[in-house]
């Protein structure tokens, strides 16, 4: 699990390939769940609070960059 100062030393297409990456980790896991073959269901919500993490700093630096050419 990454910590938010972590991920916001990505860069912007690194940050993409992680949420995207998670996303496919937790689509597999949800299958495994399904076929109940998983053994650890804490992932589920560590998934989706990283997914939530990174997302919400591609938020942040959306709002920054319209935000900032104020002069």
């Amino acid at each position: 699990m990454n910590k938010p100062h972590e991920l916001r030393a990505l860069t912007e297409a690194e940050l993409v390939k992680k949420v995207a990456d998670n996303q496919e980790e937790l689509a597999n896991l949800k299958f495994q769940k399904a076929t109940t073959q998983v053994t650890d269901v804490a992932k589920f919500g560590n998934l989706r609070k990283e997914i939530a993490r990174a997302k919400t700093i591609q938020r942040e630096r959306a709002l920054n960059a319209t935000a900032a050419p104020k002069s």
